[in-house]
């Protein structure tokens, strides 16, 4: 696990016997995969309650626990509100999937096998063609400090130009991809989409993928009033991303997320 550091224990209770969603400890490497593959099923299922789904685009990736060469991923041409435990599929950097009857989407495989390659510290991925980011990212400009949501993202993320619009089925293209994602959570691939990534969790990468959409709404909206926003000055966009930005942050929001489909979507652990 990551240490956490002073940064965050602002958001633990300094009481004991309080509820608290703590990170999980594993006594085995299958009860880890478990744990990844239930996250990234419920990671799908989120990005299906917020509406990001278009056709068969959108990919989302944790590496295993035991061969972190493969990745679980959800199938090709199902619904992200019908990725379940029994249809995720494992595969490698080749494109070929080693467990599980469904196909590969290409183009997931091409960026994602790139940045798991490239950055053996970067555990999980999402990538999805969304309403708000697609836009946003056809500006071709990175996300402004003028809130603290959007504060999260300062000098975390980049925005990418080569390959602009291109599909992403050329194994260059994933490779420029995985060249940018060096020590950023967050890229806004030009006329594309958004990309987020973690070194922490799938909680993690899903959480700051729908936080990054909506920030992109929000930039979109202050852009058609003409009115130029008050930026947020950069040391104080700094400190809040510090604070509100971290990957451990990311996973103790998916909580919320988590605990809500846990209950309503049981079948996901089908």
């Amino acid at each position: 696990m990551l240490d956490l550091g002073n940064r965050v224990s602002i958001y633990q209770p300094e009481q004991t016997g309080l509820e608290f969603p703590y990170e999980p400890h594993f006594d085995s490497v299958d009860e880890e995969r478990r744990h990844r593959k239930e996250r990234l099923v419920a990671a799908c299922r989120a990005f299906a309650a917020e509406g990001f789904d278009y056709g068969f685009a959108g990919h989302l990736t944790i590496r295993d626990p035991e061969r972190p060469e493969l990745y679980w991923t959800n199938p090709m041409c199902i619904h992200f509100d019908k990725v379940k435990m029994s249809n995720l599929i494992l595969v490698d950097h080749e494109g070929t999937v080693i467990e599980g009857t469904h196909a590969v989407n290409r183009a997931g495989f091409v960026l994602h096998a790139n940045v798991h390659e490239a950055h053996p510290d970067i555990i999980a991925m999402c990538h999805a063609h969304t309403t708000y980011g697609t836009a946003w990212c056809a500006t071709g400009r990175p996300i402004d400090p003028v809130t603290q949501d959007a504060c999260a993202f300062f000098e975390d993320h980049v925005v990418i130009g080569d390959q602009a619009g291109a599909v992403a089925v050329e194994n260059h293209a994933g490779s420029d991809v995985a060249v940018a994602f060096k020590g950023v959570k967050a890229a806004l691939h030009q006329n594309h989409g958004l990309l987020t990534a973690s070194r922490h969790s799938i909680d993690s990468a899903a959480f700051w993928f729908i936080a990054l959409e909506r920030c992109c709404q929000q930039q979109l909206a202050l852009a058609a009033t003409g009115i130029d926003p008050i930026r947020i000055p950069e040391d104080r966009a700094r400190y809040s991303r510090e604070h509100v930005g971290s990957d451990y942050i990311g996973w103790l929001h998916f909580q919320t997320i988590w605990n809500q489909l846990a209950q309503d979507a049981p079948d996901m652990f089908d």
